[in-house]
């Protein structure tokens, strides 16, 4: 892009920041955006660089030509051949937003993206090659991402490139796809905002990189279940029927995978008279990689259908009910009977047993959570050992974990006692007697073997016994991280 050092200069001297714009418009300014209302924003941005800059990339109203030249000394005409600015009779107005971002690890720039539909009530329906900018689903994405330091990531469907953005700092090389040319135009200017040197291609689905593999794909493909449409909007539905393109997108994502290699989906799938953990396992049990799947949230067939007839802006049109007869038609045919929504991670092992983990998890994460994601895999694979290893292994319990006691106040003895995690999934565990005593005593001195036969002698049990009932509890809790190894198995 002409002049992109020259326009983020500009936007860095009038605080065109998130920081900047957040203390100047503030929370009902920043809250009234997220609602597509540019009014409580408008009312305290004030008339200068800053005021002129938000008014025009973020509010999308018309300027001076003389207050954008101010904001943008000498870069409104290269702008305009650019197609970012226009000159109607008025003044200056946005082709494009821009707009800044942040992430939570302090990082912050901007995203280059199509104008938002429905602004102040204003025309909601986006072009076919719309370009979304930061979305829900786009952040969803970002926290989940692993932050692990990668060779080769690929960010698949990269849209405006805020992915990209993420992947920068942990990622030695970066490559961006999309079927959309639109999307890889304003994901250029993107990246060259931002000084982030990545390689975008143009072609559906994995066909620009056909013969490459890559340490992370993260991807928040056109999930969307739709009804075949000449009016499709490309950066939320494809052409394939039901959820086809998520299951290419993951079958074919695994074969992308260098070994070690990580794969993560942020997707919906249909949900039908078979059971949705069986159809997804079947998704990911013949690539040979190991698998996590969350099922975040589900949706009846109303109102998901709802969801996307809004998005498309046809609330209150005349098509409305004959679009939502067509859906409805369209999921009876399939057999669809509710959508899943969530995550689908997988990882290389190259062994030949994966494991596979399945679980609906609608309760409330600690963001970001891509950690506890990477985490997970490990956790699961140490929850497969022989119980020789798993025994003969130290344990300790992290420290993001917490014990809970709940009962009466006046009770000798607690009803419960809780193991949690306070990161990540914030998983929880309910604690027998013995495992209790277990947990306790692992501070990584003994093994797991040795804590057992002392429990046993305390309790007057066999030691047989004792380890019996503790393995599966042993095993959930490491596959959960509530207990950890603490050093390499030695001879139980």
């Amino acid at each position: 892009m002409e002049n992109a050092q020259a326009l983020a200069d500009a936007l860095l001297t009038a605080e065109f920041t998130w920081d900047g714009v957040a203390a100047r418009i503030g929370e009902p300014g920043l809250s009234g955006l997220a609602r597509n209302s540019t009014i409580p924003a408008a009312d305290t941005v004030g008339d200068d660089a800053l005021g002129t800059l938000v008014r025009l990339w973020a509010l999308g109203a018309t300027v001076p030509r003389a207050a954008a030249d101010a904001a943008l000394p000498g870069l409104v005409p290269s702008l305009v051949r650019a197609g970012l600015l226009a000159i109607p009779d008025d003044g200056v107005r946005a082709r494009v937003e821009i707009k800044p971002y942040a992430t939570d690890t302090g990082w912050s720039g901007w995203v280059c993206s199509d104008l938002t539909p429905g602004l102040d009530g204003g025309p909601t329906r986006p072009r076919p090659d719309h370009v979304l900018g930061v979305s829900p689903a786009s952040t969803s994405l970002a926290q989940l991402t692993i932050p692990d330091h990668v060779g080769a990531a690929l960010d698949l469907g990269t849209g405006s490139g805020v992915q990209l953005l993420h992947l920068a700092p942990h990622a030695n090389r970066l490559v961006g796809t999309d079927l959309n040319p639109r999307a890889l135009a304003l994901a250029r200017i993107t990246l060259a905002l931002n000084g982030v040197a990545a390689e975008l291609r143009e072609g559906d689905l994995y066909s620009p990189v056909a013969d490459e593999a890559f340490d992370l794909i993260v991807t928040n493909p056109p999930f969307v279940i739709s009804p075949p449409s000449p009016e499709r909007l490309t950066y939320r539905e494809g052409i394939l029927p039901g959820d086809e393109l998520v299951r290419r997108v993951v079958v074919d994502g695994a074969d992308r995978l260098a070994p070690g290699g990580t794969l993560q989906v942020l997707a919906n799938w249909a949900v039908t008279a078979e059971p949705w953990e069986e159809r997804l396992a079947g998704w990911v049990r013949p690539t040979g990689c190991d698998a996590l799947i969350v099922e975040r949230e589900r949706l009846d067939v109303y109102a998901y259908i709802e969801i996307w007839l809004s998005d498309a802006g046809l609330d209150g049109s005349p098509e409305y009910r004959a679009r939502y007869r067509e859906w409805l038609d369209y999921f009876s045919a399939l057999g669809v009977t509710a959508v899943g929504m969530g995550w689908l991670n997988l990882r290389r092992t190259g062994v030949d047993e994966p494991v596979v983990r399945v679980e609906s998890w609608p309760h409330l994460v600690h963001q970001p959570v891509g950690p506890a994601i990477s985490a997970s895999f490990a956790q699961a694979r140490t929850a497969r050992e022989d119980p020789a290893t798993l025994l003969g292994r130290r344990w300790i319990v992290p420290a993001d974990v917490q014990q809970e006691t709940l009962g009466h106040p006046a009770a000798a003895d607690p009803e419960a006692i809780v193991l949690r995690s306070t990161t990540g999934f914030g998983r929880a565990s309910r604690l027998d007697t013995a495992t209790a005593a277990f947990v306790s005593a692992s501070d990584g001195d003994l093994t797991a073997g040795q804590l057992a036969a002392a429990i046993a002698d305390l309790l007057d049990v066999p030691t047989a016994e004792l380890v019996a009932d503790l393995l599966p509890r042993l095993r959930d809790l490491a596959a959960d991280g509530l207990i950890v190894p603490a050093r390499t198995p030695v001879q139980a």
